[in-house]
């Protein structure tokens, strides 16, 4: 059967707006708008209301920004991209549910979190969850009132990260559970925290479970009602250059390793919770007597 032009030039027509379609889809740069529509192509003219619109049309290892101030909702993260707001507002508001949940595959996938207010309500379930692979960069965030915790690490796949810089994590936790953040794998995994605040949550920071290495550098851990700074069983906790005041405890290492040097714990109900191992490197102020086993420095 002999087609006829109209329908070759029909199905040629077709064809193009099918690949464009999919170009459009799969942009390596989106934008979202306090004032944007999810129907539009997420371009710099014509820009998404929302993350998750703006996702399902960025390609993967492409970047997410934001326009203007507003607020873009919650969002499931399943490959490497970046998320960021340079100079604006970007608020992720939840009640009742995750806000930012990490399930890429491998740990070699990249997400980075930039520049995100990211705020529960006193409802919302965790702040941002990472709950199979990746290495997690968390920039410049603030992530308040969540009921479990602001940051919560679960990656399954071996060799996952978490980086988190220059970030608040605050007001997390209720009762005798949840807090600000929780690395906890089932298998290796690392963590890097530098320059964070981790202020009136339940706990500070707790790592724990698989093989966790987590280091901590230039933060400070106030107001948290159980430990500032804690490791569990499997966990391996390094804090450096930073803070623990006015917790419930100072430094917990009830089962698990922290390893201390060039820090000041004062004020708190406890300064250590003991039956795990304490380790203390280079010089650390302590305001009250405590035995706390002496090494030498870590390599870094």
């Amino acid at each position: 059967m002999r087609k006829s032009p109209s329908f070759n030039v029909a199905v040629f027509l077709l064809s193009l707006f099918a690949m464009a379609s999919i170009a459009q889809a799969q942009a390596t740069r989106t934008w979202v708008s306090g004032v944007g529509d999810d129907a539009n192509p997420c371009s710099r003219t014509a820009p998404c209301k929302t993350f998750a619109g703006a996702i399902s049309k960025t390609a993967a290892g492409g970047e997410i920004n934001v326009l203007d101030p507003g607020g873009f909702g919650a969002v499931t993260i399943t490959k490497s991209i970046t998320i960021s707001s340079e100079g604006f507002e970007a608020g992720v508001l939840v009640s009742g549910t995750n806000a930012i949940i990490v399930n890429v595959p491998n740990a070699t996938d990249v997400v980075v979190l930039r520049g995100l207010d990211i705020e529960g309500l006193g409802t919302g379930l965790n702040g941002i969850t990472v709950i199979q692979g990746g290495t997690v960069e968390i920039e410049k965030c603030t992530i308040n009132k969540f009921t479990g915790f602001g940051i919560n690490f679960v990656p399954t796949v071996a060799g996952s990260q978490l980086h988190v810089v220059d970030t608040i994590v605050r007001n997390n936790g209720v009762g005798s559970s949840g807090g600000g953040i929780l690395v906890s794998p089932t298998s290796t995994a690392k963590g890097m925290l530098d320059h964070v605040r981790l202020e009136n949550n339940v706990l500070g920071i707790r790592t724990q479970g698989g093989t966790s290495n987590t280091s901590v550098t230039n933060s400070i851990a106030a107001n948290n009602s159980a430990a500032g700074f804690a490791a569990a069983t499997g966990g391996t906790l390094t804090v450096q250059h930073s803070t623990s005041t006015h917790n419930g405890t100072g430094i917990g290492c009830a089962s698990g390793t922290v390893r201390i040097g060039n820090m000041s714990i004062s004020d708190n109900a406890t300064a250590f919770s003991t039956g795990g191992t304490c380790l203390s490197f280079k010089n650390n102020d302590v305001d009250v007597g405590i035995t706390v086993t002496a090494i030498a420095p870590t390599p870094q």
